[in-house]
């Protein structure tokens, strides 16, 4: 059986085709500034060089298009009739309070997705296009949603409810939802596999750590709380976005500078976090080559940003009663041994001990706590895309 997985941005589609008789990937690829002047679209067939196939490309429709036709091809293709693609696997940004798990596309599913636009107004829009796309080019081939907030619905109601009148949950759900759930629940997962332990056995720690972060308490399986909130702002400071503020803070930002909604929406979300802090950049990399040499404020964004996750930790561990493992993903948790190193200093306390050897590691699974530590610290690389097509499969499978 082979699996299309998709992710679609407002102007991108990520792909990946899947052989589900191996999980093998056949072939992956990324279509750019859809609707953008200068679109394209980079294939690469598992085992050779990846292709860029510069195009025109207005929208969704014929980014899809353009995808089925590079899996078709005869000299990068990897199939040889879209008769062979048995389902496509969508991952969805926010599927509200009515999916607490995968689904199989249908036109209720659909309306019920529009109703969650206003939860995901940057996202929501761009993944129903990649459905409807997908639709009028393969109108029979069944499609499944994955949701990023899908993992948190195991949360309780004191963790997800805010502390505002009852009556705005009522009416307009709002409520912590949590992201990066499937990134979550795949590691999570993998930890009890990597640690020989069942899962529903172990109080885990998950932080998703990348241009987005968030950190999540995972006990027994199940998310119990997430550092991400109704949106994808709060939590700790991010490549661009501001983390946990006072919302006070806000009312007087905007007073003072004479911001509406709007603009302040950009500033926390576009221009706040390690770019805003450092001045330098909202990638890691540069922000802690720059903080080596000597920049204060650089040295300040990575402090804050360490700071922050060490807090989150400790909360997690108190709000689980205890911690059995610490587990680090995405583009900074599993590349940065500096990041790694400075978030565990000072949680000794919780028998967490990172050891620096085994800590030299980037972008594959490994034990890094020290062997006389209580709690095992481990990077393990997330693979949402292969959840995506594991569910996909399971659901049609039904």
């Amino acid at each position: 059986m082979k699996v299309l997985v998709l992710n679609c941005g407002s102007s991108s589609l990520k792909y990946q085709l899947f052989s589900m008789t191996n999980e093998e990937v056949l072939a992956k690829g990324l279509v750019e500034r859809i609707g953008i002047e200068g679109s394209r679209i980079k294939h690469s067939k598992t085992g050779m060089d990846a292709v860029t196939i510069n195009a025109t490309i207005p929208n969704h429709k014929v980014a899809i298009r353009m995808v089925l036709d590079a899996l078709l091809d005869a000299s990068h293709g990897v199939i040889s009739s879209l008769e062979e693609l048995k389902a496509v696997g969508h991952r969805v940004v926010h599927g509200g309070e009515k999916f607490a798990g995968s689904v199989l596309i249908n036109h209720e599913v659909i309306a019920a997705l529009q109703e969650c636009v206003p939860l995901a107004p940057l996202h929501n829009p761009a993944n129903l296009m990649g459905i409807e796309a997908m639709t009028e080019a393969l109108p029979n081939i069944p499609q499944v949603g994955v949701f990023d907030t899908a993992f948190h619905q195991t949360m309780p109601s004191h963790a997800y409810m805010y502390g505002v009148p009852y009556h705005y949950y009522e009416k307009y759900r709002v409520r912590r939802y949590g992201f990066h759930g499937t990134s979550h629940y795949y590691v999570s997962q993998r930890t009890a596999e990597l640690l020989g332990k069942p899962v529903d056995h172990l109080k885990i720690v998950t932080c998703h750590l990348g241009n987005g972060s968030s950190v999540t308490a995972v006990k027994n399986g199940h998310s119990i709380d997430t550092s991400m909130g109704f949106s994808p702002l709060p939590g700790v400071i991010m490549g661009t976005r501001c983390g946990d503020v006072d919302p006070t803070l806000l009312f007087y930002l905007a007073e003072q500078e004479g911001l509406d909604s709007k603009a302040l929406a950009h500033i926390l979300n576009k221009e706040s976090g390690i770019q805003g802090i450092s001045g330098v950049s909202s990638d890691l990399r540069d922000v802690e080559e720059a903080a080596a040499a000597g920049n204060s404020r650089a040295k300040l964004a990575e402090e804050m940003l360490y700071y922050g996750i060490r807090k989150y930790i400790g909360a997690y561990a108190a709000a689980m009663g205890g911690i059995d493992a610490l587990v680090f993903t995405a583009g900074i948790g599993e590349n940065s041994v500096v990041a790694r190193e400075k978030v565990c200093a000072g949680l000794e306390f919780l028998g967490i001990k990172i050891d620096a050897e085994k800590n030299k590691v980037r972008g594959k699974e490994r034990i890094v706590s020290s062997d006389d530590a209580r709690v095992s610290v481990l990077v393990v690389p997330t693979n949402e895309e292969l959840v995506i097509a594991r569910d996909t499969k399971r659901i049609i499978d039904r």
